[in-house]
C-alpha cells in the first residue's frame, strides 16, 4: 500500500461513527484506539456518550469491534473484559502487527475492515499502509505538551483531508 498520512475518513469523535456510515463503507470491522480516543490517558472511565455508543455497536452482527492499542498497560485488557470487548495489545502502530493479527482473528479482508485513532503518525499511517480505512478522530484530551506539539505537526494533514469530515 501507498505511504499516506491522509485520512479516509475524518470525524469529530468515534460516537459520530454510525452503523450506517459504516455499511455504506462496506465496513465489517471496526478497529479501535483506546488512548484518547475511547478515553483520555488520565481515566479508564467513558463518558456515557461512549458507554452508550459502545454498547449499541457492540449488540450489532454485522460489525465486529476490537480495540487495537499500542499499549502494554493493563489498563486495556481490563477495559475490554469490562465492557465486552476484544482486544490486541502491543499492535506496534504503524507497523501493521495488531492490524493484521485483527484481520485474521476474525478473517475479513482489509478492504471491509477500519482502524478509527486520534494520532494521524501512528493510526491513520498503519491503516492505510495496511489497506483498511483509517478515520481519524479529534483526541479527546490534549493533556501536555508532547501530545498540543503532534497535533501541530498534524494539521497540514488533517487541512489536506478537510474535505473528508463527515461532520460538515
Amino acid at each position: 500500500m501507498p505511504l499516506s498520512f491522509l485520512p479516509k475518513i475524518i470525524a469529530k469523535n468515534l460516537t459520530e461513527l454510525s452503523p450506517e456510515l459504516l455499511r455504506s463503507r462496506n465496513i465489517r470491522l471496526l478497529m479501535l484506539d483506546f488512548d484518547n480516543t475511547i478515553v483520555p490517558y488520565t481515566t479508564n472511565a467513558p463518558t456515557p456518550e461512549m458507554t452508550a455508543w459502545l454498547e449499541r455497536m457492540n449488540k450489532l452482527e454485522d460489525i465486529q469491534l476490537c480495540i487495537v492499542s499500542n499499549s502494554h498497560k493493563d489498563r486495556v485488557p481490563t477495559f475490554c473484559r469490562e465492557y465486552g470487548l476484544p482486544c490486541i495489545t502491543h499492535a506496534r502502530k504503524p507497523s501493521g502487527k495488531g492490524i493484521r493479527e485483527c484481520l485474521s482473528k476474525y478473517d475479513i479482508p482489509a478492504s471491509q475492515a477500519a482502524l478509527v485513532g486520534d494520532q494521524i503518525y501512528t493510526d491513520t499511517l498503519g491503516a492505510n499502509c495496511a489497506g483498511v480505512t483509517s478515520i481519524l478522530v479529534d483526541a479527546i484530551s490534549n493533556h501536555n505538551f508532547w501530545l498540543k506539539a503532534r497535533h501541530v505537526l498534524e494539521l497540514p494533514f488533517i487541512f489536506i483531508a478537510r474535505n473528508r469530515r463527515i461532520d460538515k
